[in-house]
C-alpha cells in the first residue's frame, strides 16, 4: 500500500504507525509553499491520501479531496496528532478488528 501524506513537517511517528498498519511506501509533501502544493499531481500508485489539516489551506484540501474522489482513492483528514490519524485511518479503511488490519501484530486495534 502506498500512502501520500500532505501537510505537516515532522511525520516520523505517523509514518511509523502507518508502516505498522501495512504501508509499504509513504510519500510526504509538507505543503509549506502555497504556490507549489496545489500544482503537484498525486502519484499513480497512491492507494490512500492523508491530509494533516492543521497545516493546509482550504483550496489545497479541496483540490486533493476532489482528485481522490475522481480516482476513487480513500481520503483521510486529520489533525497532526498520531491518535487522530490512527482513528481516522481505522474508520476510513474499514478496519474493525485485527484480522482486517494489514499489520501482523498480537494487539487489538493498537497496532
Amino acid at each position: 500500500m502506498s500512502i501520500l501524506i500532505i501537510g505537516g513537517d515532522q511525520i516520523s511517528q505517523i509514518s511509523s504507525m502507518l508502516t505498522q498498519l501495512g504501508a509499504k511506501n509513504i510519500n510526504h509533501w509538507d505543503a509549506r509553499k502555497k504556490s507549489s502544493a496545489p500544482k503537484k499531481k498525486v502519484p499513480q500508485d497512491t492507494d490512500c491520501i492523508v491530509m494533516l489539516t492543521s497545516f493546509l489551506n482550504h483550496n489545497t484540501m479541496l483540490k486533493y479531496k476532489n482528485e481522490a474522489k475522481k480516482k476513487n482513492i480513500p481520503f483521510i483528514c486529520a489533525k497532526r496528532s498520531i491518535n487522530c490519524v490512527y482513528d481516522e485511518y481505522i474508520k476510513i479503511m474499514g478496519i474493525k478488528d485485527c484480522k482486517e488490519c494489514y499489520a501482523n501484530c498480537d494487539k487489538e486495534l493498537k497496532c
